[in-house]
């Protein structure tokens, strides 16, 4: 069972705490996360990319020039892909990127992502983060005091100064236990939570 150190906000180590080795413990799959990561990118894609073929552009029905005797390659619309103006060969049309893991393939991806941070040493553990007003300054403090940067911080329900505290933070996002995902754990170099929000994920992905 793995053992990480638990701070305050102050910096100091105030204690450590025996991970669960069903969500913390798992075996990596580059794969899955491969996997994951790529559906996430290409669910967030709109699809709604067009541009117009030769057929959908204005223009371009009477023949330019005749068939022989100008001198110039023959020629049937103004509206041909190599002339100004004319259609896009093969155009992109709207469309729908979505891919689709099953629940066992995301819930083992978020596993793997959670401990490749452990097996890393980029997990970290505060005992709580409290704010009593919503100041910048106040959560970029408790970071520097962490020597953390471009942190994934997870917190626990209702926890609105310090979610507010952090908005304004380059490199620095929040979530809910609720709403971590592998492309937000793999992109952060540092994943952070709440003994409370770290209880309600062993709680979920048990």
């Amino acid at each position: 069972m793995a053992k990480v150190s638990v701070y305050n906000v102050e910096g100091a180590e105030v204690g450590t705490i025996d991970l669960n080795d069903e969500i913390f413990g798992v075996d990596v799959n580059e794969h899955l996360l491969h996997m994951a990561v790529v559906a996430q990118l290409a669910n967030k894609r709109q699809g709604t990319q067009k541009a117009k073929t030769r057929s959908e552009v204005s223009g371009g029905g009477r023949k330019p020039w005749r068939q022989k005797g100008t001198g110039h390659a023959r020629q049937g619309s103004t509206r041909s892909p190599q002339w100004t103006g004319g259609g896009v060969v093969f155009a992109p049309v709207p469309r729908d990127y979505t891919i689709k893991l099953n629940k066992k393939e995301k819930r083992a991806a978020l596993k793997s992502a959670l401990t490749s941070r452990v097996e890393d040493k980029k997990f970290f553990v505060i005992d709580e983060i409290k704010f009593d007003e919503i100041k910048t300054k106040n959560f970029k403090t408790f970071l520097d005091k962490l020597n953390l940067n471009k942190a994934l911080v997870v917190l626990e329900d209702e926890n609105n100064n310090a979610r507010l505290s952090a908005r304004n933070i380059a490199d620095v996002k929040t979530a809910y236990c609720n709403t971590i995902n592998v492309y937000d754990i793999l992109k952060y170099n540092s994943f952070v939570v709440t003994k409370a929000a770290l209880s309600k994920i062993e709680e979920v992905y048990a």
